[in-house]
């Protein structure tokens, strides 16, 4: 049986978590909370850290909104639910260190249903975790994958391959034919353990994102950089800006369904910049990044 309250005090919890923990690791910086409500129905808090020690900017949103009628973008791959009113609750960041070498990351877990007189409601989980180096270290990719392997492995053998595999087909940009990042997990639609366990597999992805993350930004907080490390961060920076603009399914809803922009969108960088036909140079440090755009095992 479904228990709206049960998921939207996990999802609470689990922004405060996340929150807390990334100020531990930030010296200067802490976050400014902007609740918001929604015309149509429902609202969310916005939380957003700038110019930190650590994190140039993190912004950690919850929403619970609900509408009358599902938007275009909903219903593309579901026809069947066009015309049903709808409930969607969740949790999504994204981090954009100052350090080139500390990866952005990005995560989300979120409840949805859709509901229709006379009709039993559709319901699904769907979120995960992904991460994008500029200058990427075997160690810390491998230990991003295990991290995510282990959260998942007690709920069966195979949905780790499921949904690594589903990360790097979603995280995607055909327009540039490269990955956005080293991949993760990327589940959606996910009912199919009875309401419960869907819902303890969600709340395992929600858990494991700080352990899967923070280590990371330990280890390559100190790390020496300069101006070149700072552009290509920035040039790169471009493509998870493209991404989320013109592919990722959570913008593209929350901007159809009347959601608010401002927190929509704090997804994006606080700095990004476009070169015309920039190629790095051989053998450096940045062109050893195409190689690491294509997925692979990397346990």
């Amino acid at each position: 049986m479904m228990d709206f309250h049960t998921v939207k005090s996990y999802l609470l919890g689990l922004q405060d978590s996340i929150c807390q923990a990334l100020e531990a690791e930030d010296d200067q910086a802490r976050f400014q909370q902007d609740q918001w409500e929604r015309e149509e129905g429902g609202g969310g808090r916005s939380r957003v850290m700038a110019d930190g020690a650590v994190f140039e900017k993190a912004g950690v949103g919850l929403s619970h909104v609900m509408g009358s009628k599902l938007p275009p973008s909903a219903t593309a791959s579901r026809p069947e639910l066009a015309g049903r009113s709808w409930q969607a609750m969740g949790v999504s960041l994204v981090i954009h260190p100052e350090n080139p070498y500390v990866p952005t990351s990005h995560a989300n877990v979120r409840f949805f249903v859709a509901e229709k007189d006379g009709e039993e409601p559709v319901w699904w989980f769907g979120g995960g975790f992904d991460l994008t180096p500029f200058y990427p270290m075997d160690e810390d990719c491998e230990h991003f994958h295990r991290v995510a392997r282990d959260a998942i492995s007690p709920f069966g053998s195979h949905y780790y391959a499921k949904y690594k595999a589903a990360c790097d087909a979603y995280f995607y940009l055909p327009h540039r034919d490269e990955t956005r990042g080293i991949g993760g997990l990327f589940f959606d639609d996910f009912n199919e353990l009875g309401f419960d366990q869907s819902f303890a597999f969600m709340q395992a992805v929600g858990d494991a994102f700080v352990p899967a993350y923070v280590p990371i930004v330990r280890r390559r907080r100190e790390m020496t950089y300069g101006m070149r490390e700072r552009e290509f961060q920035l040039y790169r920076r471009g493509r998870y800006v493209e991404f989320n603009l013109v592919y990722d399914r959570g913008t593209l809803f929350g901007l159809q369904s009347g959601g608010r922009t401002e927190s929509i969108l704090m997804s994006m960088p606080p700095l990004a910049r476009w070169e015309y036909g920039y190629v790095p140079e051989a053998q450096s440090d940045e062109a050893q990044l195409a190689q690491y755009l294509k997925p692979r095992d990397w346990l």
